[in-house]
């Protein structure tokens, strides 16, 4: 395969990664492996180890970011420890319960599965209807914060990658 062909075919892997990540789909882990791809197939001439461990390495960052921002805004706003972890794993059953829905129910499922899963631990742990809801109204801004976070680190990926291709 060209060398042209296989630009254009890393782009559109990047381009595809970066796209579904906000459906909480392994879109990041889609731009790493489409990197070490690229660099395999290309004798590792211009995308090198250092490149491939500044993408797993940014691509690991951003999951324990996205994990950690969901559990600290979910204990900010007046959640119990009980309730964060309610959140992390709501928001995990929520992506998958979603997945069957085309485009979006991921992104929809995640988000609802972290606020649900705030508010019904926190429920169980004797809070009141009103700091039931806030706890789930943390998860909620804790998932939209990790995304953007994810987001962001997606872009790095495609930016470093794509300078290393071009390079």
């Amino acid at each position: 395969m060209g060398e042209l062909a296989l630009f254009v075919l890393l782009v559109l892997a990047l381009v595809a990664g970066l796209a579904l990540i906000p459906f909480g789909l392994p879109g990041i882990w889609i731009m790493v492996a489409a990197l070490i791809g690229y660099a395999a197939l290309g004798g590792f001439q211009r995308v090198g180890v250092g490149t491939l461990a500044l993408a797993a390495g940014a691509a690991l960052a951003s999951e324990a970011a996205e994990a950690w921002l969901g559990f600290r805004l979910t204990r900010r706003y007046g959640a119990s420890s009980r309730a964060a972890w309610g959140a992390v794993v709501g928001g995990l059953a929520g992506a998958v319960l979603g997945t069957p829905v085309p485009i979006i129910g991921n992104v929809v499922g995640a988000f609802l599965g972290a606020f649900v899963g705030a508010v019904m631990l926190e429920f169980t742990a004797g809070a009141a209807g009103r700091g039931a809801l806030a706890a789930g109204w943390g998860a909620l801004l804790g998932r939209a914060a990790g995304a953007a976070v994810k987001i962001a680190a997606g872009l790095f990926i495609a930016i470093v990658g794509l300078f290393a291709a071009l390079g």
